[in-house]
């Protein structure tokens, strides 16, 4: 990229002496030039952006995607994730290994890193904890971490033996490696396809009671402990699993969890028209989980906020709700999906672009002169339709697709390269 001049943003970067400011921001060749509450345009070499009312703050980061590479291409590749991902916002992802094979070895993941290195998004692999996410036997951790695998976990497939578990929490403590536990006690959800409560009653279905997400959690939490490693927690969704967690925090212990978007805004009562783009694991749960949720986030127990994207081809959705797929494709709409539960910009940015990175060990993208520019320009009230055009994934299993929604990203910026998003 060449010379680009954004005008009158508000900067969103905490812990910089710019933080709160409406200012002006050049950029030459991918690297922030200068700042300064007004710089004169030279209108002949530069591409100037109008950001009055608009944010400006670190690329967003999203922990939990799911592309398809290597095997299930069809759902989403490499190059089409990481252009989804770009339109919400975000500058870089951690890839979960729920591929065919899946991320447990050394080639696997080195082929991601590999794939994405040109690419405007940083692209994370997660490696396996177990040989073909079976819950056998330990993967190479080590192996895949130098390769670049940035974390460990089975990705949608809970580890069940807890010997498994806790040998893994062992070994990655030795080399600095995190582990992510997926929670799900399977003998307890026993095949459930929505969450446990009135719903499931009226709806004469199977439901998954937060049971099953909680034991797994205490179970972990107590390994973690026994062997003084960190754990962190992926998408959970109950009222019990922030306490269980929040209490873990107040003792010191190193544990770290998410939260997807759409626990926050969803709940299961709209599975009640069987459309199965509400069917999401775990499952949407009650009101009350959703309010925990919210409470977590706002007293720091919920570490980051997750798109929990999950790409599916027309096949596996448009289908009986009781055999179709799991997931939603999310990565488009995080932002304003998180905007409509009331998050105030601070808050999106702490939980979208500060929290992954902490936990993930990541840098924090800097703001300075001087600083390889790595940001994100949005518009939180700014209204867009999300549909077949504006949508960037090869999937389309979203009960958002059609809808007006309200905050748009306008302009990434990573690996000195930029994507105007502006819909």
């Amino acid at each position: 990229m060449d010379s680009l001049l954004i005008k009158s943003a508000k900067i969103v970067f905490p812990d910089t002496p710019f933080h709160g400011r409406e200012m002006d921001v050049l950029i030459e060749g991918g690297v922030i030039a200068q700042i300064a509450g007004r710089i004169k345009a030279d209108g002949n070499r530069q591409t100037v952006i109008d950001a009055k009312g608009q944010y400006l703050s670190p690329g967003f980061f999203d922990m939990n995607v799911n592309f398809g590479e290597p095997g299930l291409e069809t759902k989403e590749d490499i190059v089409s994730g990481c252009a989804a991902a770009a339109a919400g916002g975000f500058t870089g992802v951690a890839v979960r290994p729920n591929t065919q094979p899946p991320l447990h070895s050394r080639s696997e993941v080195a082929l991601i890193v590999n794939r994405a290195r040109p690419l405007l998004v940083d692209v994370h692999p997660i490696g396996t904890i177990s040989k073909k996410r079976m819950g056998e036997e330990l993967a190479e951790l080590y192996d895949m971490k130098l390769a670049g695998a940035i974390a460990f976990g089975d990705g949608d497939r809970p580890v069940q033996q807890a010997g498994l578990m806790s040998r893994a929490l062992l070994y990655s403590k030795g080399f600095g490696g995190r582990i992510i536990s997926y929670p799900e006690d399977i003998s307890v959800a026993a095949g459930a396809k929505m969450n446990e409560g009135v719903t499931s009653t009226y709806l004469g279905m199977r439901g998954n009671p937060n049971l099953a997400e909680a034991l797994m959690v205490a179970r972990d939490l107590y390994l973690a402990e026994y062997n003084d490693a960190p754990i962190h927690f992926s998408t959970i969704s109950t009222a019990e699993s922030v306490d269980l967690i929040r209490r873990a925090k107040s003792k010191g212990l190193p544990v770290t969890c998410e939260v997807a978007v759409h626990h926050l805004v969803m709940t299961d009562e709209l599975v009640a028209g069987f459309d199965s783009n509400y069917k999401v694991s775990p499952p949407l749960r009650t009101a009350k989980d959703q309010k925990a949720l919210l409470k977590g986030i706002k007293d720091g127990t919920v570490d980051a906020i997750v798109s929990q994207h999950t790409p599916h081809e027309i096949e596996h959705k448009e289908v009986e709700y009781q055999i179709a797929a799991e997931g939603i494709i999310g990565l488009q709409t995080v932002l304003p999906l998180a905007l409509s539960a009331g998050l105030t910009v601070e808050q999106l940015v702490d939980k979208l672009a500060i929290g992954p990175r902490r936990v993930l060990g990541l840098p924090i993208p800097e703001f300075g002169e001087g600083a390889v520019a790595n940001m994100v320009l949005f518009d939180t009230s700014r209204e867009w339709r999300f549909d077949q055009q504006t949508n960037q994934s090869r999937s389309s299993n979203s009960p958002l697709l059609g809808d007006t929604l309200k905050g748009a990203v306008t302009m990434v910026i990573n690996k000195r390269q930029m994507a105007n998003t502006q819909l």
